[in-house]
């Protein structure tokens, strides 16, 4: 599911994905961590807990895969602000990450805010960001090594498949590149094992003999 804000809600479809009824992944566009700043932006989600919704989520389905979208340098962004971002970041450790500066948009209320927040800084700021985002991704796949998985097979590059995990959405997550793949179908599953990860793909072997 993509594009999912965080409302109390959800917490009834996090009830099917622990049943196996809905794919275990969420798109949310959580935007910034800060409180002052999502009430600038207008965000639904400002006076909710999002981190506590989080950390209940994923009790309820340890399976999650959680992914969002952030903005930095939003009209007024203080760097105690964007520490903030920071802060909850390394809190909610969400499985994937993205992030782009703040740009002005012809007619957005956004532009008349507050002061913008000069270039040099919403590039320092992005590429701390991501710094982090990379980390948090990296230590996550990495716990994921020696793990059995079921994929989808998209491609094949020589002897090696391109394949997805089902926390993986296509053209925006990592892949998974099968070894000795090649006689995998595409548009089918296989069972693999991951050998290696970086910080945002698998590699992975098929598996001798699935159950």
């Amino acid at each position: 599911m993509h594009y999912v804000y965080p409302y109390p809600h959800v917490d009834g479809v996090i009830e099917l994905m622990a049943e196996g009824r809905v794919l275990p992944y969420l798109d949310i566009p959580f935007q910034h961590g800060s409180p002052t700043v999502l009430k600038r932006m207008k965000r639904p989600a400002h006076a909710e807990n999002t981190l506590a919704r989080i950390a209940a989520w994923r009790r309820g389905c340890p399976q999650l895969v959680l992914r969002s979208t952030f903005i930095v340098g939003f009209p007024g962004e203080t760097e105690a602000e964007f520490q903030q971002l920071l802060d909850w970041l390394e809190e909610a450790q969400l499985d994937r990450v993205g992030a782009f500066k703040y740009s002005p948009v012809e007619g957005a209320r956004a532009n008349d805010l507050a002061a913008h927040v000069p270039a040099e800084v919403q590039e320092e700021r992005l590429a701390r960001f991501m710094q982090v985002a990379q980390r948090i991704s990296a230590a996550r796949l990495a716990q994921r090594v020696g793990q059995e998985e079921t994929v989808l097979v998209d491609g094949h590059e020589g002897n090696v498949a391109i394949a997805r995990t089902r926390g993986d959405a296509p053209e925006i997550d990592g892949v998974v590149r099968i070894k000795r793949g090649a006689s995998l179908p595409v548009g089918e599953f296989a069972h693999v094992t991951l050998t290696a990860a970086d910080d945002y793909d698998f590699e992975a072997v098929p598996k001798e003999n699935p159950s």
